[in-house]
């Protein structure tokens, strides 16, 4: 029922008026408004439909698109798929984390180390990853269930998705220092935000299956 309010929603918006504001909440659940119901909410649609995710300099509409098109990524649903069913993560969020962390290169190398598409550095090989594995943690399959089984992890252990995100990027440590909260770091702000707002659009666009984690407001 929720999925069917959020098309008749938008198409009862016109193009001259198109507008659509959204959060994630901290639980992974959309929320979706004509209008900026509190300072939470940011525009998904505007300026005639053009879906964005902000703090991206190419448009979300461009990024988005290339999430459905490109070889690379398609390659790699199977996988993220798997782990996500195997792991109990969403599969959008897994697909945001890739995104933002390697653009979905196979071959990426952190100056710290970390590898593949989801920057597993060999700390978290060593916790989530059996040796025969870590030493193959290139290997995209491989490195797309480490990572789901961390985030998995760190979702448990924090309760929260941003808390979560945030001791992806910044260590365990910085948020439990933080009260179990995103700290105050910019960089890790930046990029909870980020992986948020993507994943929340990845969700927008497959709400027919996922109405259960939509909020509609007035």
């Amino acid at each position: 029922m929720k999925a069917v309010c959020l098309a008749l929603l938008m198409a009862a918006v016109t193009p001259a008026q198109a507008e659509l504001w959204g959060f994630v909440d901290a639980a992974g659940v959309a929320h979706f408004a004509p209008r900026q119901v509190d300072a939470r909410f940011t525009p998904v649609l505007g300026g005639g439909g053009a879906l964005r995710v902000p703090g991206k300099t190419d448009g979300g509409a461009h990024l988005l698109t290339w999430l459905e098109i490109a070889p690379e990524v398609k390659a790699m649903q199977p996988f993220v798929r798997e782990a996500a069913a195997r792991h109990g993560v969403d599969a959008e969020l897994l697909k945001a984390i890739i995104a933002v962390e390697s653009g979905y290169q196979t071959g990426a190398v952190s100056p710290r180390g970390a590898l593949g598409l989801m920057q597993i550095t060999p700390e978290t090989a060593s916790r989530y990853a059996t040796p025969a594995d870590a030493a193959r943690l290139a290997e995209p399959r491989i490195n797309i269930h480490t990572g789901a089984r961390m985030l998995a992890d760190l979702i448990r252990r924090f309760g929260r998705i941003d808390a979560a995100l945030a001791a992806w990027n910044a260590g365990e440590g910085a948020v439990r220092r933080a009260g179990n909260r995103v700290p105050d770091i910019d960089e890790t702000q930046a990029h909870v935000q980020l992986v948020l707002e993507l994943y929340w659009a990845l969700l927008q666009q497959s709400q027919p299956a996922r109405a259960q984690r939509l909020t509609l407001h007035p």
